[in-house]
């Protein structure tokens, strides 16, 4: 009797027979099924891919995006109404050859989209962005912090 199946393989093991000779392994047979899944929900993990680190800094929020083997006319950053900035792009397929016999395709092909909204003081017409070895650099300044004035008042009497 099994206590923990394998839903993947259809064999059974008990993991906590110290003698069994299977080894319990979760993931056997995972990657197999995301292989036999449709083009187009594996090209959707490209959403997911586009990494975004997000730091603000006392002058400005700095994006960094991960993007490998992208140039940067691939990539697009705009600024929308309401503080809104986005990044997109899109990575290509590699072309495939009749002769061409694949053993792994692990790395991510089609659009991906982030948005971000970014704080009041944000200056949204001085935007900058870079790209330099596959690592985009978003640069949004930050409005000066509006240092409240003290000013003494007079006690008359």
């Amino acid at each position: 009797m099994s206590i923990v199946p394998s839903f993947f393989t259809g064999s059974r093991s008990n993991i906590f027979d110290p003698f069994s000779s299977e080894i319990w392994d979760p993931f056997q047979g995972f990657f197999s099924i995301l292989n036999n899944l449709p083009e187009s929900s594996r090209e959707t993990a490209a959403i997911a891919n586009a990494r975004v680190d997000w730091k603000e800094t006392p002058e400005a929020h700095v994006f960094k995006a991960d993007l490998p083997g992208l140039k940067k006319e691939e990539v697009k950053v705009e600024v929308e109404d309401g503080r809104v900035l986005q990044i997109s792009g899109e990575r290509s397929r590699e072309n495939e050859e009749k002769n061409d016999k694949w053993h792994r395709v692990e790395r991510s092909s089609g659009k991906f989209l982030r948005r971000f909204r970014l704080p009041e003081n944000a200056k949204m017409d001085q935007v900058k962005a870079a790209m330099e070895n596959g690592v985009l650099t978003v640069t949004v300044p930050k409005e000066e912090e509006k240092k409240s004035e003290v000013k003494a008042i007079d006690i008359s009497g």
